[in-house]
């Protein structure tokens, strides 16, 4: 089912202190729902884990201070952009995968970077985000795996460059 909504329903704001639940059950619902295809239920779980200590979340939150982008005042998606031009999470909630939160969400992740004067941007990528970074111009640097929990997960270094800043 897909549901209709227009650019004046959507917003993207700062990341605020209280955030952080919205942006847990977001990540939760987009590593649990849309990242099937490329990780099992064990991968799943050490990446995204029910049992996630909501403390050291709300600190990776507030160290992140991602952006958030509403639909009709509620959060839907978030992303960060680094100083350094890292993307550390990059996630829409799985009931509105493909609605074109993700595609405004990157915008204005490189509107941002182009307004900070970066021209390089990269980010580890999932095995299933990686078509969606490549449509963006990103290339992947490397293949690698990644332990967590103690469980391996595929994943790649992504890479945005422009020769000069985007206008």
């Amino acid at each position: 089912m897909s549901l209709s909504f227009s650019c004046s329903e959507t917003r993207i704001r700062a990341f605020q202190i209280g955030d952080e639940s919205d942006l847990h059950a977001i990540f939760h619902s987009a590593v649990h729902s849309r990242t099937v295809p490329g990780y099992n239920a064990k991968q799943r779980a050490a990446w995204a884990p029910e049992d996630w200590d909501m403390q050291d979340w709300q600190q990776l939150m507030r160290r992140l201070q991602p952006c958030v982008l509403e639909l009709a005042g509620r959060p839907v998606a978030y992303a960060d952009l680094q100083p350094n031009g890292d993307i550390g999470h990059f996630f829409v909630h799985a009931d509105h995968t493909g609605q074109g939160m993700g595609r405004r969400l990157m915008q204005h992740l490189l509107d941002e970077a182009a307004a900070r004067g970066l021209k390089t941007l990269q980010a580890d990528v999932s095995l299933t985000a990686q078509p969606f970074f490549r449509n963006f111009g990103f290339v992947v640097l490397v293949q690698r795996e990644v332990t967590r929990r103690g469980i391996r997960l595929a994943n790649a270094r992504m890479q945005k460059t422009w020769a000069e800043l985007p206008v």
